[in-house]
């Protein structure tokens, strides 16, 4: 038996799943299993297993969570939602601000975090305007996946991309950016069309929300994130940059070590180190040889890397999908277009259903107390949505 593909086929089930029957297991509690059954059946050494992980998507990642964590302390959040809430002329206008702010943000502060921070400021302003939510909901989780696109720092995959491919952050944003604003454009669109009835009341009255900031640390943590993304331009070393600028916020005698550590998804940190290691234990096994010469045969085409990307990343989610891509670009592609093909694909996969981001969970289940929104609602616009959106970057990064 092929130990190695057996290892990988059981750790990716357990995460598609999400916790199998009977057992207590998360996504991170398999991809740890997996990894230590890699070493426990000599699949890889010690050795191997160390060198597996890819510490710069590691500490790029670390770094912006600490950041983020400083700016959501800060209040410089808050200081966004309300400007937002200030020049609300129409609900279509909201749909349309919230869209485009939502997917903008996320382009540099990763979508999760922008779908953590808008839930319940989404939720409190339909509810004091007297609006469904609903549409306004599906807008933010859909605008912030369309919106990360952009950059290397927008999400999770692209990270995984950016640091396998060494595509500038520049680069990167350049040929990106144009195909987020046109997803973007797309969705706002789709939910204008399938919530025209709901968006078709007026609004008299903008409500006051209240909301705090500390004015010092908003300062510092905001001239630091812009700092950030300049140095990403200037195509700085991603991870020492990201790394310095966390280890420097935390040289603080405001805010107590415990709060930012309590911002930081560590699960999520240890989930890829799993993953890196699972991965590599794959590319022993023959099953893996014979993937790779299918692959080659199969993927010809933009549209065929595109669609084969797509389909498995709402199997496995995204960041998977990348895992099991990366060493297949590598070894047969490993051109620029192909790195921003499997961005494309495995972050516009994200719109299919509630289950294909893990924005969409965010959003869905923190809305969840006061707001419904089932799988077959989802899915009428997050099919259209991902099917134009995904034909429209191919046709854009064609042009490129």
């Amino acid at each position: 038996m092929d130990i190695a593909f057996f290892i990988f086929l059981l750790t990716y089930i357990l995460m598609a799943l999400g916790q199998p029957p009977l057992f207590r297991i998360d996504r991170t509690g398999a991809a740890i299993i997996g990894a230590s059954c890699m070493i426990i059946f000599d699949v890889l050494s010690v050795y191997e297993a160390y060198e597996a992980i890819d510490y710069k998507t590691i500490l790029i990642l670390f770094g912006m969570m600490i950041l983020i964590a400083n700016l959501r302390l800060s209040g410089f959040f808050n200081i966004i939602l309300n400007f937002l809430a200030n020049r609300i002329q129409s609900p279509i206008f909201l749909l349309y601000l919230l869209i485009f702010s939502s997917g903008i943000l996320s382009a540099f502060f990763i979508n999760d975090t922008i779908c953590l921070i808008f839930t319940p400021f989404i939720l409190d302003l339909t509810k004091r305007l007297k609006l469904n939510p609903k549409p306004y909901l599906l807008a933010l989780c859909m605008s912030a996946n369309i919106g990360s696109v952009a950059t290397i720092t927008g999400n999770p995959q692209n990270i995984i991309i950016g640091a396998a491919s060494g595509i500038p952050y520049s680069t990167f944003f350049i040929k990106l950016f144009p195909v987020a604003l046109v997803g973007l454009l797309i969705c706002a669109l789709l939910l204008q069309w399938f919530y025209k009835k709901e968006l078709a009341v007026s609004v008299t009255k903008t409500p006051e929300l209240r909301y705090r900031y500390n004015k010092p640390l908003v300062i510092k943590s905001s001239l630091l994130a812009l700092l950030t993304v300049l140095l990403f331009f200037l195509n700085s070393p991603m991870e020492v940059v990201s790394i310095g600028v966390g280890s420097f916020l935390l040289i603080t005698r405001r805010i107590k070590p415990e709060k930012v550590y309590n911002l930081i998804n560590f699960r999520l940190l240890i989930l890829f180190i799993g993953l890196f290691i699972v991965i590599k234990g794959f590319e022993k096994s023959a099953f893996f040889n014979e993937m790779v010469e299918a692959f080659r045969d199969f993927v010809k085409t933009p549209l065929s890397l595109v669609f084969s990307c797509a389909l498995l990343s709402n199997i496995v989610s995204n960041v998977p999908a990348v895992l099991i891509f990366k060493p297949l670009i590598v070894n047969w592609f490993n051109t620029e277009n192909a790195w921003l093909y499997l961005a494309l694909a495995s972050t516009f996969a994200g719109n299919l259903t509630i289950l294909g981001s893990v924005a969409n969970i965010i959003v869905i289940e923190g809305a969840s107390s006061r707001v419904k929104i089932g799988f077959l609602e989802y899915l009428k616009v997050g099919l259209p949505l991902t099917v134009l959106s995904l034909m429209a970057g191919v046709i854009i990064l064609s042009l490129f």
